[in-house]
């Protein structure tokens, strides 16, 4: 299984983002998607995650009304629609899969399976 994010750069705050990850050799090991993000200095954190199974989607709750997952099942595809953001959006966003959505929800990242490699977003005030 690989994953590869990407989507990340500079934007203005207030502008939007898409964040792209492309998933190969999907099962039902990976059933479950998620988008992490790290700030410098702070902990990994769960942004937002969907099934590919059921479709069902999570955010973060401090993020509803701006960020929104979705996915492209013929692509193989999670995506990140971010909008309004702001400075403190700024992070590594990464994507990730594992079997359940609620280790992704819980966001523990020692038991995740998979993980794609980080994308930056740069939001300036």
């Amino acid at each position: 299984v690989q994953l590869q994010a990407s989507g990340g750069g500079l934007v203005q705050a207030g502008g939007s983002l898409r964040l792209s990850c492309g998933v190969s050799g999907r099962t039902f090991k990976t059933d479950a998607m998620g988008w992490f993000r790290q700030a410098l200095g702070k902990e990994r954190e769960f942004v937002a995650g969907l099934t590919w199974s059921r479709g069902a989607t999570y955010v973060r709750e401090a993020l509803k009304g701006r960020f929104t997952i979705s996915r492209d099942n013929a692509k193989n595809t999670v995506y990140l629609q971010m909008n309004s953001l702001k400075p403190e959006d700024t992070a590594v966003y990464y994507c990730a899969a594992d079997e359940t959505m609620s280790t992704i929800v819980r966001g523990q990242s020692t038991q995740i399976d998979y993980w794609g490699q980080g994308t930056q977003v740069t939001v300036s005030s």
